[in-house]
C-alpha cells in the first residue's frame, strides 16, 4: 500500500528530478489551468499552447519556486503571465469564434450538447450570459482580468495578490472599482 504524498513531499521529488511526481502536480491544476487560459485568449488551440508553454516555464524553473505559496497559485500566476504575453503579441490579430471550421477545403461543423430546460429558459440564460461576456469585453484587461479571477474562478484576495503580485488591498480595490465599472457598462446597455 503506497502512501499519499503531501504537495510539499510532491514538489521536493520533482524539484530532485522525479518526473511522476511533476506530472501529479501538474495534473492536480491542469483543469483550472486551461480554464483561466481559455477565458483569457477565448480559443482553445491558443489556451492549449499557453498552458504547454506554462508547463514547459513550470518545469524550467521549479526550483526558483520558494514554497511560501500553494503550488497551484505559482501555476496560475505563470498561466495568467503566458496568457498576457500572448494577449500582448497577438494584440493587432482579432480573434474570432466560430462554429463551423474548415481545414483542408473540408467543412466541420462543431456538435453541441443538448441543454437541459425548456427553450424559453435555455434562450435566456445565454442571452443573458451573452449579454454579461459582451459587457465584461469592454473592460480594460486588469478590470477583466480581476473579475475573471474573482467572479468567474472564485479565487480568494490571497490568490489573486499572489498571482497578480500585488497587495490584497489593491485586489480588493481593482475587484471593487472592476466590479462598479461593469455595472455601468451593464446598465447603459439595458
Amino acid at each position: 500500500m503506497s502512501a499519499v504524498l503531501t504537495e510539499k513531499q510532491l514538489i521536493q521529488k520533482a524539484k530532485n528530478g522525479d518526473e511522476g511526481s511533476f506530472e501529479s502536480l501538474i495534473l492536480s491544476c491542469q483543469n483550472k489551468a486551461f480554464n483561466i487560459a481559455i477565458r483569457y485568449l477565448k480559443n482553445e488551440e491558443d489556451a492549449m499552447d499557453a498552458l504547454q508553454e506554462s508547463f514547459i516555464k513550470i518545469f524550467r524553473h521549479l526550483n526558483s519556486f520558494k514554497e511560501d505559496s500553494r503550488f497551484d497559485t505559482w501555476v496560475y500566476r505563470i498561466v495568467v503571465n503566458t496568457c498576457n504575453d500572448m494577449l500582448r503579441k497577438n494584440s493587432n490579430q482579432k480573434i474570432t469564434d466560430s462554429i463551423f471550421k474548415t481545414e483542408d477545403e473540408k467543412e466541420t461543423i462543431i456538435e453541441i450538447p443538448d441543454v437541459s430546460g425548456s427553450p424559453e429558459v435555455v434562450f435566456d440564460k445565454k442571452e443573458k450570459a451573452k449579454h454579461i461576456v459582451s459587457c465584461l469585453e469592454k473592460l480594460n484587461q486588469e478590470q477583466k482580468e480581476i473579475i475573471v479571477l474573482r467572479d468567474i474562478h472564485g479565487f480568494s484576495y490571497d490568490e489573486i495578490s499572489e498571482i497578480l503580485d500585488c497587495s490584497i488591498g489593491t485586489v480588493k480595490s481593482r475587484i471593487n472599482r472592476s466590479r462598479l465599472r461593469l455595472r455601468e457598462i451593464l446598465l447603459e446597455q439595458n
